[in-house]
């Protein structure tokens, strides 16, 4: 359901506060047959008491059986229907950066990678280098010229950069170069329309040139291309949910995000103890706070469970300095499930939590896959989080008479 138009009409202002605390990826899998979750195995006293005093249960961030990306996953946890909403991954990682994309200009993010000596991909990441190398390389790529389009270079983190192209009618509907798995070549552009295939062909002369500036760069020799796409407004969280909301997030991606969907961008440290104290010196200026862990999600990818159990684990040492705060709600999930096992996102639900005076706490007393399973949210689309959020935190109208 599209929740826009209703919860315009529904919302208004009031001074509670609400957390939304989101570990990326915190959906896992147990190492073998009948064994525990990277959740489930994870000591978390913390957020098992926060459950226990909870209505807690599974959430699918698009359908049941569809894998999602970041984007739609996040933009379903923010009350956006991430079928009709969808952005492609590299507008949300140019805002990420703040560089200024006008209409009409087309982003791609751009992941840095290894390739052998037949162009066989063997690392997605290019081991993820460092933002340094990341930087160097995107200066020199910045250097092509192709005629007809101006295009611009910017590097991002590690193994992530992105690359804007901007010229007369220019389409965006193009394939990703990413065949999401090593082993393989990266994928031929695929353009879908004729605008897109006037893109494409901007692309691959861009391609080959930059194939031999990247060439003795191992292991940053190749790059792929993922989420081309044009910039198109949304609405912000101002206008339709009446919240003040910033976002506390580490990575640029995620912050591009907020930043689309009109929340304020906090400068945060680099370690998990850092989004707190962020968001304790930010607390009296907003009612919204999105909170986003992203080392959960980077380990479950590098195929580290042990890592990932001790990120969760760093999460739940924060949630007493969360909860000294008086947040009239707090809600705790993921975007997706990353499963250390897969090292990669995977398509199953994920445990979610509400807390709130008025939340008609469940049973529930641990913070698992396994348990939220029995929780009184049942099983729910991810995009029914924020109106509950919401509701929790007294800010919704009655609907009709």
């Amino acid at each position: 359901m599209d929740y826009q138009d209703l919860l315009r009409d529904l919302s208004r202002e009031t001074p509670s506060r609400i957390v939304m605390l989101v570990l990326d990826g915190l959906g896992g899998l147990a190492r073998e047959p009948g064994g525990k979750t990277e959740l489930e195995t994870a000591n978390t006293p913390n957020l098992d008491a926060l459950a226990a005093q909870s209505i807690c249960g599974l959430l699918d961030p698009i359908a049941p059986g569809i894998t999602p990306g970041s984007g739609p996953g996040h933009l379903a946890l923010f009350g956006f229907d991430p079928i009709r909403w969808n952005m492609g991954r590299g507008v949300l990682e140019a805002c990420g950066i703040n560089f200024p994309l006008r209409h009409g200009d087309i982003a791609i993010r751009i992941n840095f990678c290894t390739v052998d000596g037949n162009g066989i991909i063997t690392d997605r990441r290019a081991g993820r280098i460092s933002t340094d190398k990341c930087k160097e390389l995107a200066a020199e790529l910045d250097k092509i010229k192709v005629p007809g389009v101006e295009l611009m270079v910017r590097p991002v983190k590690e193994h992530r950069a992105v690359v804007v192209f901007r010229g007369e009618d220019l389409g965006d509907a193009l394939k990703d170069t990413d065949p999401q798995v090593v082993g393989k070549p990266p994928i031929p552009l695929a353009p879908h329309d004729p605008a897109s295939a006037k893109t494409a062909g901007f692309v691959n002369t861009w391609l080959d040139q930059a194939k031999k500036i990247l060439a003795p760069h191992h292991p940053a020799n190749m790059l792929l291309l993922r989420g081309f796409a044009s910039y198109k407004p949304y609405p912000t969280f101002a206008e339709v949910y009446k919240l003040k909301a910033a976002a506390i997030a580490q990575y640029p991606m995620y912050r591009g995000l907020a930043q689309i969907v009109g929340m304020d961008i906090l400068d945060s440290g680099t370690e998990l103890p850092d989004l707190i104290t962020t968001l304790e010196q930010a607390w009296d200026k907003y009612t919204f706070f999105f909170v986003h862990v992203k080392k959960t999600d980077s380990a479950g990818e590098d195929g580290d469970f042990d890592r990932k159990v001790s990120v969760i684990e760093g999460v739940d040492a924060l949630i007493p300095r969360l909860m000294s705060l008086k947040p009239d709600v707090v809600v705790v999930t993921g975007d997706h499930s990353t499963p250390a096992v897969i090292k990669g996102h995977s398509w199953h639900p994920l445990p979610a939590l509400i807390y709130s005076a008025c939340c008609r706490a469940d049973l529930v007393t641990e913070f698992s896959e396994q348990a939220c399973i029995a929780g009184g949210l049942g099983r729910m689309d991810t995009v029914s989080l924020m109106p509950l959020a919401l509701a929790n935190a007294q800010k919704l109208d009655k609907f009709g008479a």
